[in-house]
């Protein structure tokens, strides 16, 4: 694990770990708020700060193996690429429909998700999903 080279930096870590973590579960809820990204960023928070939460997280069900792919290889699974362009693309098609979007908006928002489809999608995959 690589410490903090500044004693105060962890406790900041750790609680910015923490809230990253709670925003991803609230993520798996809530559309529109996503929770790779959260569940990554918190990883990363107790990966510097925490061995034991960095370890819980790396031995959880449900989220430690992609984490594990992730951290290993920079890999995403086939199935969580497919579940993130679902979500991505439906939330993309409520937000044009639901709101009245200048075009210029309209027009930065899909060159947004096509990158981060193109990073999505780019990446390799992980262990295959069962």
């Amino acid at each position: 694990m690589r410490r903090p080279f500044r004693p105060w930096l962890r406790p900041i870590l750790v609680t910015a770990g923490l809230l990253c973590l709670i925003l991803a579960v609230l993520g798996v809820f809530l559309p529109l708020l996503p929770a790779t990204p959260f569940l990554l960023l918190a990883a990363a928070c107790f990966a510097r700060s925490s061995e034991r939460l960095h370890a819980w997280m790396l031995r959880h069900p449900r989220f430690g193996p992609i984490l594990g792919d992730w951290e290993s290889q920079g890999a995403i699974r086939p199935g969580a690429k497919r579940a993130a362009t679902v979500a991505i693309l439906i939330s993309a098609a409520l937000t044009l429909a639901l709101t009245h979007m200048p075009r210029v908006s309209q027009a930065a928002m899909a060159a947004s998700l096509v990158g981060v489809l193109a990073f999505i999608w780019t990446r390799p995959d992980g262990t295959p999903d069962a």
